[in-house]
């Protein structure tokens, strides 16, 4: 199970996905939930081709990502998606790689946020868009991979059969709840980033400010100057200092709260079953001491069946093992802002990659996997 978390995050799941598959856990693979940075490591984990995803990653720079428009260079402002087109000429196009998960024995699900406009109806669906690779066309599937990628604070949404769809960390960056219902699945292990953010750089207002000053006896220009002033003050008070600064800022918002809830639903069920099945084995205790022998067998019979037919919303008859390994980019994390001027170095990269393949190595063994 993968989390999204960017270029910093794919680069650590590569690592986890390496040490996973060191391991005897690897050919009990069956499923691979992925959103944003997760679809993309666990598509190229379910192909078995984490050495291809390995060399893509080494060579990816910014601007094949994300590249800034002009009309927008301001950080945090609209990009062109490159992504798609890198992919395709890289490790194949939408169609090649939705037709070769469609034959993988491991199934591939992902997640994006649907943006489509739903009118009255929009009041009662829950905008998460779930694509197994087992049951969705592979020309669905191979755009669905790009739309969970889609970082909706940089880049415009992606219509994927009839939908718009955008980064899916809004409504489901950390599946688990997915794997946890799935009936064939009797472990978890799963890679969670934990994202850190650097502060926004408002010196290109200062800039701006000082190259449009020359010009303030221009009616337009002065209030623009204005503008700038008050965008300044807001920063220096620890606000939003533009609208795409806000927009970035509830993403961050938006997944860290899913991701939280996510975890804690988990721990809330494990709770639960541990909680109902001790709850069981005291019930038929009590029950079965205080009846006649001859009416016991018949009893526990009984017993059993109203606690099976017992409904709840989780499984109460079993409990999931799960692993999760944590982890942030630290002092090797590399500007997720997507600036062609700041290339990625390799040396960075390939950090992150050891970062994330000791982190599950660490927390692998020291679990009863």
């Amino acid at each position: 199970m993968l989390s999204g978390g960017g270029i910093n995050g794919v680069l650590l799941e590569l690592g986890f996905l390496q040490r996973v598959r060191e391991t005897e856990l690897w050919p009990r693979v069956g499923w691979i939930y992925g959103t944003s940075a997760g679809a993309l490591s666990g598509t190229m984990a379910a192909l078995d081709r984490l050495d291809d995803l390995e060399d893509f990653l080494v060579a990816l720079q910014p601007e094949e990502v994300f590249r800034q428009r002009r009309v927008w260079q301001l950080p945090g402002g609209l990009h062109d998606y490159t992504l798609p087109e890198t992919i395709a000429a890289r490790l194949g196009d939408e169609l090649e790689l939705g037709r070769a998960l469609a034959r993988s024995e491991i199934e591939l699900v992902v997640f994006a946020t649907d943006l489509t406009d739903h009118g009255e109806d929009g009041e009662t669906r829950h905008y998460e868009l779930a694509y197994p690779s087992h049951s969705t066309q592979p020309e669905t599937m191979g755009r669905a991979i790009l739309a969970s990628a889609a970082v909706s604070a940089l880049v415009l949404p992606v219509a994927v059969d009839g939908v718009i769809a955008t980064d899916g960390g809004w409504v489901r960056n950390f599946p688990l709840e997915h794997a946890y219902h799935n009936p064939h699945v009797d472990a978890i292990v799963a890679f969670r980033y934990l994202a850190s953010y650097q502060p926004t750089d408002i010196a290109f207002l200062e800039r701006m400010r000082e190259r449009l000053d020359r010009f303030r006896a221009v009616p337009p220009v002065r209030a623009l100057l204005a503008e700038i002033r008050l965008a300044e003050e807001r920063a220096a008070r620890g606000e939003p200092a533009h609208y795409a600064e806000l927009i970035v800022r509830l993403m961050r918002v938006a997944v860290a709260r899913n991701t939280v809830l996510e975890e804690r639903f988990l721990e809330d069920r494990e709770a639960s079953v541990a909680a109902l099945r001790g709850l069981r084995e005291e019930v038929v205790a009590a029950a079965l001491a205080a009846a006649p022998p001859w009416r016991r067998r018949r009893l526990r019979a009984r017993l059993d069946e109203v606690f099976a037919a017992a409904r709840f919303p989780f499984r109460h008859e079993r409990q999931v093992p799960t692993v999760i390994v944590r982890g942030t980019a630290g002092a090797h994390s590399l500007d997720p802002r997507f600036r062609a001027d700041q290339p990625w170095p390799e040396e960075r990269k390939r950090a992150l990659i050891a970062h994330g393949h000791r982190l599950a190595g660490e927390a692998l063994a020291s679990s009863a996997l």
